[in-house]
């Protein structure tokens, strides 16, 4: 029974992670009932105040809740096959939040008037999304939000820990999905000041993400990730003859 439970738990935590995502989607695009830019206006300095307290909740709970330290302790409280899930719960409530309550800022900052590049610009920001959304793939999409280890118990076996592998994309840069959402964020034909905001904040907080996520990753996988580091670009590829070998080719 417990491990139906966590089955039903992760797949119930997957499907609002991912209504959640295609919302944002719509969200950053200005195509859905919520947008960026959507809504009346009111005063610049509490629209700004609210955004921002918005966007340091969902930075903290993305930070703390990632960390190993958090996790140890966290493990005591919810039962170690769902700790995943959990995190996706309340990421995902932590963009729904945002998402609901954010408060434009319509002043424009540019405006792209040649159709084509404006479209351009458009399709470089869904590519971005695109590219989040592979990367995920590539390194075991069920497995970041949680859904194997849900079944794990259901499936009379110990969750499996998360494996360094560099498939295709991570073979030229360390974190193609952060790349995505850059993409995804800046690639605007229509940039507004609260658009800005936005673009702003998280590229900051994907950058403060990268150093407390590779700090992790050398503690937990140590020379192979150093290596792999040195060799393979943050956000842009390194120029190079031969692509960085695979984890396998490095132990040998």
């Amino acid at each position: 029974m417990k491990g139906a439970l966590c089955a039903l738990y992760s797949a119930c935590a997957y499907i609002f992670f991912f209504a959640t995502f295609l919302f944002a989607i719509a969200f950053v695009e200005g195509i859905g009932p919520k947008t960026l830019d959507s809504g009346a206006a009111g005063s610049g300095a509490t629209a700004l105040a609210i955004d921002l307290a918005l966007l340091t909740i969902f930075a903290l709970q993305h930070s703390v809740m990632a960390r190993p330290g958090f996790k140890r302790v966290w493990t005591r409280i919810v039962p170690k096959e769902i700790e995943r899930s959990t995190y996706v719960v309340f990421a995902s409530a932590a963009l729904a939040l945002l998402i609901w309550k954010w408060q434009p800022l319509p002043q424009p900052v540019w405006t792209i008037a040649d159709a084509r590049w404006a479209a351009l610009l458009r399709i470089l920001s869904f590519g971005g999304w695109a590219l989040v959304l592979i990367s995920t793939f590539l390194i075991s999409h069920l497995h970041l939000f949680g859904v194997l280890q849900g079944f794990a118990r259901l499936a009379r076996r110990e969750p499996e820990p998360m494996k360094f592998v560099t498939p295709l994309f991570y073979r030229w840069v360390r974190h193609p999905l952060y790349v995505g959402f850059i993409l995804a964020f800046w690639a605007a034909p229509a940039m507004s000041l609260g658009h800005l905001l936005f673009a702003a904040a998280t590229t900051g907080y994907i950058l403060l993400g990268i150093w407390l996520e590779e700090r992790d990753m050398a503690a937990q996988f140590g020379t192979t990730y150093l290596h792999y580091r040195e060799r393979v670009g943050m956000l842009l590829p390194k120029i190079r003859l031969r692509p960085v070998p695979t984890p396998h080719e490095i132990r040998r």
